[in-house]
């Protein structure tokens, strides 16, 4: 007796393989950091923490990809369909245009708004609908992740063109 056929393609793994290109890509773009001279010889420098990132993000990926199970398809409609099964593509073009405007955001309203309203605004297209966990896992998260940046880590971010306008 013949077994079905076993699709290879399906959501987690297709996720998972798009995830390894960004990483690919993220880990190359982090060789063209910039070090200052004489850091090549320190322990921790500007590039050290993007390739602990891109490490990480490439065996996720790759775990997503290895572990991700199979299913048995009864007939070659399935193997097709499986790709758009459930995938919510207005969702994924929202998220999409969500990051291109934190991107340009970022710029115009500084650090604190722009994340502050990207999660606020993300977790409203995720589904949740309480203002008290809508206002209190964006902006006082964001807060308190920017002083820990800026105050502790003693980074600086920019605050944006409109709080430099004012």
């Amino acid at each position: 007796m013949q077994s079905p056929p076993v699709s290879l393609l399906n959501r987690d793994r297709v996720s998972g393989l798009i995830f390894l290109l960004a990483c690919l890509i993220y880990g190359y773009q982090t060789t063209q950091i910039q070090l200052f001279p004489g850091d090549e010889y320190e322990a921790f420098t500007a590039r050290t923490l993007p390739y602990l990132l891109t490490f990480a993000g490439i065996v996720m990926s790759l775990l997503l990809i290895v572990m991700s199970p199979s299913r048995p398809c009864a007939d070659n409609s399935y193997a097709e369909q499986s790709l758009d099964q459930d995938l919510d593509w207005r969702l994924l073009g929202s998220f999409v245009i969500l990051m291109v405007g934190y991107g340009i955001g970022l710029t115009w309203l500084g650090f604190v708004l722009a994340t502050s309203l990207f999660l606020l605004i993300g977790f409203w297209l995720l589904g949740e609908r309480r203002k008290a966990v809508l206002l209190g896992a964006s902006f006082p998260f964001v807060t308190l992740f920017w002083l820990l940046l800026t105050k502790v880590l003693d980074i600086y971010l920019e605050p944006g063109y409109l709080f430099l306008s004012l």
